[in-house]
């Protein structure tokens, strides 16, 4: 089998010819300090790996470390920034939202790793009314799209998302205003966290319409704010799972394959995610990198209704472990999780000092475990 046979095949939660094996996404500090600056996909070739590259343009999300803010202004809807520190390891920008109606900021900071927000959009219950009027949704190029699809061709899969700081309504809502106030505002006036929910979910139905003929094999949904580790399974039931199973809806209706990303919080909402209509469940984060359970518990619980992507330690295992270690957590999450197919063996979530000499060991366990 091919690479992206092998990734299909256990999407569509089948036995492939092996176990197919596969990171989260390649981060450029450790593609450039460990892989003398590779690209995604020449990394997953150097170890022999199945690709899953992100396809991260026209997607909105502003944290990431080259956004071009004035690629996503309008007319209504223009981002000023003022870069505060330019320092790659301390950058810091500010930011103004000019619309017809009024303005509104955020903050962000971040090093050579990654980005964080250090101040959020929404201050004010009335800020939503500007986000629905202003803020803009941006028509996804299929050109560039083409491109990346047919140079990553038989070595994997190509992975996309729905527009926004997150894919899930929940989850961008958790990027614009802060997800202690967001749990605070759906116990105090869930009105308010609805009618913003609606709002997000509108503008993402509109830019899933324009994903028509997209050569994605794989839509992410989703966010790390909906799972059991952040919110209960109750707020779960009420906040994420109607707008999900709508966007999920739509992305199938279009021939989407959907996977739903809750790095690893899943107890307790793993009949939700099986509710909500996505084909697959990502990142079975196990609980030594702050899961809260093994991936083997959501394996048992799925009982191969959705496919499973994820569950390998990135960090205590693959970064700090041994080889034999390596190879031993491998071992296991084939014969635990993948014996009977529908499965990929990932990282649940990013790494940045982890020894090429490690990620080749767990590559190659991988590649040790036929069916």
């Amino acid at each position: 089998m091919t690479s992206k046979e092998r990734m299909m095949c256990a999407l569509h939660r089948e036995k492939p010819d092996r176990l197919p094996v596969s990171v989260h996404q390649w981060q450029g500090y450790h593609l450039d300090k460990y892989l003398h600056g590779a690209t995604p996909l020449q990394a997953f070739q150097q170890f022999g790996m199945d690709a899953a590259i992100q396809y991260f343009e026209d997607m909105g999300q502003f944290w990431l470390v080259d956004a071009d803010f004035a690629k996503f202004s309008t007319p209504e809807w223009r981002d000023d920034v003022t870069v505060v520190s330019a320092d790659p390891d301390r950058r810091i920008n500010h930011h103004i939202i000019h619309t017809p109606e009024g303005r509104l900021s955020y903050k962000t900071a971040g090093d050579r790793k990654t980005t964080w927000i250090t101040e959020y959009l929404v201050k004010h219950d009335e800020d939503i009314e500007l986000i629905r009027k202003y803020m803009p949704v941006p028509q996804l190029n299929l050109r560039p799209l083409e491109r990346v699809y047919d140079e990553v061709g038989d070595r994997g899969i190509v992975r996309g998302f729905v527009w926004g700081d997150q894919a899930g309504c929940w989850q961008h809502a958790a990027c614009l205003i802060d997800i202690t106030e967001l749990i605070l505002r759906a116990m105090d006036n869930p009105g308010w966290v609805h009618a913003f929910l609606q709002i997000l979910l509108e503008k993402k139905l509109r830019f899933v319409e324009g994903m028509k003929g997209a050569q994605f094999d794989l839509v992410e949904t989703g966010g790390g704010a909906s799972s059991s580790t952040v919110i209960s399974p109750d707020l779960h039931r009420e906040f994420c799972l109607p707008y999900d199973r709508r966007l999920h809806d739509a992305l199938h209706n279009l021939g989407f394959l959907v996977t739903y990303h809750t790095c690893g919080g899943t107890r307790s909402i793993e009949e939700l995610i099986v509710q909500n209509g996505t084909d697959a469940s990502e990142t079975l984060a196990p609980r030594s990198i702050g899961g809260n359970q093994e991936p083997w518990e959501v394996k048992e619980k799925m009982r191969n209704r959705i496919a499973l992507i994820g569950g390998m330690d990135q960090h205590s295992v693959l970064t700090e472990g041994t080889p034999a270690d390596i190879t031993a957590q491998v071992e296991l999450l084939f014969r635990r999780v993948g014996h009977d197919g529908g499965f990929i063996l990932s990282c649940p979530d990013y790494f940045f000092e982890t020894p090429p000499e490690h990620i080749a060991a767990y590559a190659n366990a991988a590649m040790g475990c036929v069916y």
